[in-house]
């Protein structure tokens, strides 16, 4: 990208202490702090200047802790909805598109708001970075990694549950840098995690960091950047399905810097996230004003995730209780943990593709079949500022128009693999 772009300026802070402190190139924990919490990046920039859409993702760049910008990035949209909203009564509702949508003017090619995550902590790793970066997921966010490493030549391995791997797909083949391991058939996204945490401490590797990594969540931020700077204020209310609820934490950090910009109002918008029956962890302790995860079966919790039809909201180990994570955001800003079926969500699904135009995944479908009931019920009112996140969609669009090749694993390991031999086998594959 032949862009005219300088680092962008920020510090770190510890959100449990407070202490601010400089970013050593890769830091993922407040430097000696034993306690458990999330940092933040501090920008330079108190007021955002938003940049044209020919900088993709990067037109939100001053509040990105980034030193480059990458090729093939595309943002969020933002637009107010006419269907869905008065199918719904609602009279300012507004829609943050992350997905495939030319027509709107998005063209993200894994149709998955991952990719906000992707460009923005690659955009962070430095040229002097020749570690192999380890990412799991249960598949949206491999696969905008694999999109984004494969076009820029960085060296990658993700880690994907066996039953996942149909959401590694692909419009052309990728770079050999890309590799895939997996944890067989009849794990979820936990026992991806557990394997790329083996292969994050051997020498060589490094770990992104998860809710962890300051870029991933001002990456996902961007999708309340944009719905803010589009409306011209902050909204009411906030809806999103969530697995770990790191793109609800980044939607109330972007909500406490865009209060401190000073242009759009001082409105602390209240978090609606959503989980999929059965598989309701966050949920259950929200319900019982709990900071710490009720405890959960590993069996049991597997059973759940096979049942549910939003796979990416599988996480059993979400950044809840940590200090600055979804407990806290959820106590600052207010809000509620909602629940939608499989089939509330099937409905969901159809009603936005004919009313609004587009394909959307399964558990933006979850968000909007829980929209559905708030408005049903009056939890939310006609007039009320709401923003959607619609965090993926137009994957059948995508599908239709393209080729399709598929990322096969390298090798399968067991649910609970053998650390020694995960090391052997993986120290082979670059």
């Amino acid at each position: 990208m032949s862009k005219d772009f300088s680092p962008t300026k920020y510090i770190l802070k510890s959100f449990k202490t407070g202490k601010e402190f400089q970013d050593a190139g890769w830091t993922l924990d407040a430097p000696g702090e034993s306690a458990p919490t999330l940092i933040r990046a501090i920008y330079e920039k108190k007021q955002i200047d938003v940049k044209d859409d020919s900088w993709g993702l990067y037109k939100f760049a001053d509040w990105l802790p980034i030193g480059r910008v990458l090729e093939g990035s595309s943002a969020p949209v933002t637009y107010k909805s006419e269907g869905l909203a008065k199918e719904l009564g609602l009279e300012n509702l507004w829609i943050t598109f992350s997905g495939y949508w030319p027509e709107k003017g998005t063209n993200m090619q894994t149709a998955s708001f991952k990719e906000t995550e992707a460009y923005s902590v690659c955009g962070r790793m430095t040229d002097d970075m020749n570690q192999i970066l380890v990412v799991a997921s249960a598949g949206n966010t491999s696969r905008a990694f694999a999109k984004v490493c494969s076009e820029n030549n960085i060296p990658l391995l993700i880690c994907v549950p066996e039953d996942n791997l149909s959401a590694l797909w692909f419009d052309k083949p990728l770079n050999d840098c890309v590799k895939l391991i997996c944890s067989k058939s009849g794990s979820d996204y936990f026992d991806a995690i557990h394997l790329s945490n083996i292969v994050a401490a051997m020498d060589g590797f490094v770990a992104e960091g998860g809710a962890k990594n300051v870029a991933r969540r001002d990456g996902m931020a961007t999708t309340m950047l944009s719905a803010t700077t589009t409306i011209g204020q902050i909204p009411d209310y906030y809806f999103q399905a969530v697995g770990s609820g790191t793109g609800a934490i980044a939607a109330w950090e972007a909500n406490l810097r865009l209060i401190e910009d000073g242009r759009f109002g001082s409105t602390k918008m209240k978090l609606m996230v959503s989980q999929n029956t059965p598989f309701t962890p966050i949920h259950d302790a929200w319900k019982v004003d709990s900071r710490a995860m009720l405890p959960l079966d590993d069996q049991l919790a597997r059973e759940q995730v096979e049942e549910i039809v939003a796979k990416v909201l599988s996480n059993r180990k979400p950044p809840y209780p940590i200090a600055g994570g979804l407990y806290d955001a959820m106590k600052d800003a207010g809000g509620a943990v909602l629940l939608a079926s499989n089939d509330h969500a099937a409905e969901a699904g159809k009603l936005f593709l004919d009313l609004e135009g587009n394909d959307i995944h399964p558990a933006s479908a979850i968000a909007v079949a829980t929209l559905i009931e708030a408005a049903q019920n009056g939890t939310v009112k006609k007039d009320d500022l709401i923003m959607l996140n619609i965090t993926g969609g137009g994957e059948e669009k995508f599908k239709n128009e393209n080729e399709l090749f598929y990322l096969k694993p390298e090798i399968v390991f067991d649910i609970n693999p053998n650390e020694e031999e995960v090391q052997e086998k993986v120290s082979k594959l670059f």
